[in-house]
């Protein structure tokens, strides 16, 4: 079955002395509390993340073709794409019949075309001298030694009662299209239904429907169906959320194998891309154990059940193996010599920390939780890849946005963020001296300004502090003009009025209670009790001396001064 766990936040905090990607951050005009960021600022900060090729390569392998193009294909017609050709001359429907004996209905030549022909990349052409149709036959003997496993009668060669045609077990794929004891209209597994979390943001199960094992591959739980429901449906996961007996009864069968085939779930590569070699192992995987050849598409598809030492007499990898070795050996598809047909060797992709590798990608955005001093608030404002399953993929356009908008509310405490076309022009306005700051305008970080005579630069962003305090200014050139006070006028004399009482004079902290906050400098613990700007914090969750305290927040608490 297709299992993805759900998600594990790891949340750390540390401070970003350089930021990934200049960025313009501006108060949101229609929220008090958000922040607006321009697209084209959003797209270079994606793009800088992933720009290596592999990325690229990737999402090209996930690319489809509308389905009204894919529902016209037919074995012989002369409109079908050239992948769906190339399959119809390395794998006719001689070779689909030889394969499928034993198979349900649901299952047909014209339903593998079709499900081939929605994804160009699966028997694709390659143009750097690699053999296309070699390529092309090893994917496909590939998916039916999974398909035997996975839908397979298990039906032993001389049990002439069940298999009156002695046929091999490898010959015995697809004969299940559903999950055995499951049928349509029974509701079941529905772990996560419900509950208020992005997976059921994103994918949100529908009311009675069943999300059980359906097709060759066993597609199973509603955040699978969801997700291959975009690929399927232009974005739309309502489609197989609402109707998942389509994965049985239409095209969609197989094309959910295929679509599996083609995907990476980091730090796990595509089965293809370990077929055709367009995947290298990064040096973990390969003291792991981890290489071409059969074995490591046993570790994509469930090595931590079927992969180790612990797991080499297990009967589902020995079928694999065996039903792999039994279709190599009828289709002469040789054994490379840095290939292995077993996994036993294999450190289980879920048990391998490729945390901090500098050669393996990742393919999940996640929101940045380093600080950065010289951004509102201290966010970054960017998502960062991680080696996890998250809401959102670096393959899929349009998700790095959703991302940093935080767009399915998956990431806790991140700061309101729009994106907009274009940022609005601002004012840069002048103070009453005519000398360039103005209260209103944000400045990030190198940004210079002249107040008072002076000139100051930014250490960070700041948008109202005065620069003659310093804080966020560093005086660069310059001495600052005192004020020159307006004469006071001789006061008129006027009547002695009532005396009043003596108002409660505003507490001071003592200095004793108190530490005088001044920020890249004061040092605290949970506990300590600081003054800043008039006001009084507590300190909580370990805040770092540029956690300076403006109100309650992660870091501080507002208390009384008293």
């Amino acid at each position: 079955m297709i299992k993805i766990k759900p998600l594990t936040l790891l949340v750390g905090c540390s401070i970003a002395v350089n930021a990934m990607a200049a960025m313009n951050i501006q108060p949101d005009p229609e929220n008090p509390t958000g922040y607006v960021i321009s697209r084209a600022d959003i797209q270079a900060a994606g793009d800088a993340q992933t720009s290596d090729p592999m990325y690229a390569i990737w999402s090209k392998a996930l690319e489809t073709r509308p389905n009204a193009v894919v529902e016209a294909i037919e074995p012989g017609a002369a409109a079908n794409p050239e992948n769906v050709k190339r399959v119809e001359r390395v794998f006719p429907q001689s070779e689909w019949d030889f394969l499928t004996q034993m198979a349900t209905h649901e299952y047909t030549y014209t339903r593998f075309l079709r499900a081939i022909g929605k994804f160009p990349a699966f028997c694709g052409e390659y143009t750097d001298g690699r053999n296309s149709d070699a390529i092309c036959e090893k994917s496909i003997v590939t998916a039916f030694a999974h398909f035997s496993q996975e839908t397979g009668g298990h039906i032993a060669k001389d049990n002439i009662s069940d298999n009156p045609l002695a046929l091999e077990e490898w010959q015995q794929a697809l004969v299940h299209v559903r999950e055995m004891g499951w049928s349509e209209g029974q509701e079941g597994y529905t772990t996560g239904c419900g509950q208020d979390d992005w997976q059921n943001r994103r994918w949100p199960c529908a009311a009675g429907q069943g999300y059980f094992g359906r097709g060759a591959k066993q597609l199973s739980y509603h955040f699978n169906y969801g997700a291959f429901s975009e690929v399927m449906y232009d974005g739309d996961a309502t489609v197989l959320l609402n109707n998942p007996g389509l994965v049985a009864d239409s095209w969609l069968n197989l094309a959910s194998a295929i679509w599996f085939f083609l995907t990476p779930q980091a730090p796990k590569p595509a089965m293809l891309h370990v077929i055709d070699r367009t995947w290298t192992p990064s040096q973990r995987e390969i003291d792991a154990g981890i290489g071409y050849g059969f074995g490591t598409t046993i570790n994509v598809i469930n090595g931590g059940i079927e992969c180790g030492e612990q797991n080499k007499e297990k009967g589902q990898p020995v079928n694999r193996i065996r039903y792999w070795e039994g279709l190599s050996s009828h289709y002469q598809i040789p054994l490379e010599a840095d290939e292995k047909n077993t996994c036993w060797q294999q450190t289980p992709y879920g048990s391998l920390n490729l945390n901090g590798a500098t050669d393996v990608l990742y393919t999940n955005w996640d929101g940045n939780w380093k600080y950065y001093p010289d951004r509102p608030e201290g966010y970054s404002f960017e998502c960062e890849l991680v080696g996890f399953q998250t809401a959102y993929s670096a393959l899929v356009p349009g998700d790095y946005e959703k991302c940093v908008t935080n767009f399915y509310g998956s990431h806790a405490s991140w700061p309101e963020v729009r994106v907009v076309e274009q940022l609005d022009p601002v004012d840069p306005g002048t103070d009453p001296g005519g000398n360039g700051w103005d209260v209103n305008k944000v400045y990030n970080t190198g940004d210079q300004v002249t107040y008072s005579g002076a000139t100051y630069q930014a250490k960070w962003w700041t948008q109202g502090d005065d620069p003659t305090n310093g804080g966020p200014w560093e005086l660069v050139e310059g001495t600052p003009t005192e004020p020159v006070p307006e004469p006071t006028p001789d006061p008129t004399p006027t009547p002695d009025p009532e005396p009043t009482p003596d108002p409660t004079p505003t507490p001071t902290p003592d200095p004793n209670t108190f530490i005088q906050w001044e920020a890249g400098v004061t040092q605290v613990g949970n506990g300590d009790k600081v003054t800043n700007a008039g006001k009084c914090f507590v300190a909580k969750n370990s805040p770092g001396v540029w956690d300076t305290p403006t109100a309650s927040n992660w870091f501080w608490d507002e208390i009384s001064c008293q």
